[in-house]
């Protein structure tokens, strides 16, 4: 695949971002796109390797080596149809993804993998600028009518393949936009959302229906979904966050990520917010080393946070993997996010003890060391250092601690949806439906928390499990 000899002679190539002082003014997408030469450059490095791991590494399965031969010998509007026959959304992908696809390739044995998200990226813009993405309706409809609850990646992603085979597809969706995490997780300085609305569109064209402000379970019961519709497609996420129960816990200004980057994606949107969670000019304390906690990191850069510290729980990792031991599996090994590099003061192996804090507000917050050794079992486990106790002060502190399991309180409760030991709901791959024989579940709600190029393998195999229910057999992808 590619050239030949393209893996021995171009070294890897990264897309270039804006400087950190211009890109932390505002929050517009930091990444700059790679010319079309560059990227058919980079192409040019996949080799004919046999057996394409990195095929395997990719939750959706996308065909890379075949999409990266087009694009080097410049046939991108086939790379396109390649791509898309896997892929829904992989203008979001190509930005969001951390791209398991690359860890996987084979070059990343012994050298630095192949660009693969990049080149995604470019083909999807390569695309939409040259008017190649267009809606796919359906030569006919089926009669039947299925009901999405649930806008982010997995819904979305099933109600375009159900559409696309024929079904009336109705999204409801309990914000007053569409997109979900897309929407109200994800910082536009990652994923400007006209990039969602440019995709949403084709959907409404498709023939998809939005229902906007419809909270299934509260403000509509789910039965009425499962009286009016063919099917029903639970797709809500994993919301339910990991507390903090510690003390001082109750004090003003100790928040849920998500509920700080959501006020903020409101006010890019052009949103009044009112009491708006904002970092500016005080000592922010974000919780959680994950993509939430650097998400949350950027934005309260950009607020103008006088300073920005993250703690993370566990041992920091390896600067570099044992390629070895874990290759073509992802690796635990350090890795600094754009929002890392503006700025943030990160610790690792610190566990918090509790807050305090000045007339109901917090001021200050409570720390100790871990040191992580085994037990006599043989498992490693956190033990707190002796006199490692510190503190730091804080005036906003950010939990980004994970989610547990969908909210189970309305919807869940009133159809007596089956839940496994984990908290999500039971429904098996790959039929996918739950205890409720014309209820199906896909996404974060039945998996838990997990990436977006998931979530959309999640929606796609529901999707086709649903269409098989409801006509007997299926041609969906």
């Amino acid at each position: 695949m590619g050239k030949v000899t393209g893996f021995l002679e171009v070294k890897r190539a990264e897309a270039p971002q804006m400087p950190v002082q211009e890109r932390i003014q505002h929050y517009r997408e930091l990444a700059l796109p790679m010319a079309p030469n560059a990227v058919a450059t980079q192409a040019s490095r996949c080799m004919d390797c046999g057996i394409p791991f990195c095929q395997n590494g990719c939750p959706v399965n996308n065909i890379i080596p075949d999409w990266n031969d087009l694009v080097y010998r410049d046939q991108w509007k086939r790379a396109l149809g390649i791509l898309s026959s896997t892929n829904n959304f992989p203008e979001v992908t190509g930005r969001v993804c951390p791209a398991p696809c690359e860890a996987a390739c084979t070059l990343n044995i012994n050298d630095q993998p192949v660009t693969i998200k990049t080149i995604e990226q470019t083909i999807i813009e390569r695309g939409f600028q040259e008017g190649w993405v267009t809606p796919q309706t359906p030569t006919s409809r089926t009669g039947k009518r299925v009901a999405i609850v649930g806008s982010g990646p997995a819904g979305l992603s099933c109600a375009q393949q159900l559409a696309r085979a024929g079904h009336t597809v109705s999204v409801f969706e309990k914000a007053d936009r569409i997109g979900g995490l897309l929407r109200y997780g994800i910082p536009d300085f990652k994923l400007e959302k006209h990039i969602l609305d440019r995709r949403l569109s084709q959907l409404l064209a498709e023939g998809v229906t939005f229902h906007t402000s419809v909270h299934v379970g509260v403000n509509l019961p789910g039965a009425d979904l499962v009286r009016d519709f063919d099917a029903v497609v639970l797709a809500g996420g994993a919301e339910h966050p990991r507390d903090l129960p510690v003390p001082g816990r109750e004090l003003e200004g100790v928040h849920f990520a998500m509920e700080y980057l959501r006020q903020q994606n409101r006010r890019v949107a052009g949103d009044e917010v009112p009491n708006q969670i904002v970092a500016t000019g005080k000592h922010v304390v974000v919780l959680g080393g994950g993509d939430t906690g650097s998400d949350c990191i950027g934005t309260a850069i950009r607020q103008g946070a006088l300073s920005v510290t993250n703690f993370e729980l566990m041992p920091e990792p390896p600067d570099l993997e044992n390629k070895a031991l874990t290759w073509p599996l992802w690796p635990n090994k350090l890795r600094t996010s754009s929002s890392h590099a503006e700025g943030a003061a990160r610790q690792f192996a610190v566990v918090t003890k509790g807050f305090s804090g000045e007339d109901g507000k917090v001021k200050t917050l409570h720390a100790a060391r871990l040191d992580f050794r085994p037990d006599e079992t043989g498992v490693v486990r956190p033990v707190e250092i002796p006199g490692s106790e510190f503190s730091v002060p804080a005036d906003l502190v950010l939990l980004a601690l994970g989610y547990l399991h969908p909210v189970k309180q309305g919807l869940l409760q009133e159809l007596g949806i089956d839940l496994d030991a984990r908290g999500n709901v039971k429904a098996s791959a790959p039929c996918y439906v739950t205890n409720h024989p014309k209820v199906f579940a896909a996404g974060d709600m039945r998996r838990g928390q997990s990436l977006v190029v998931w979530a959309i393998r999640e929606g796609r195999e529901a999707a086709r499990a649903v269409d098989e229910f409801l006509m007997g057999s299926t041609n969906l992808a």
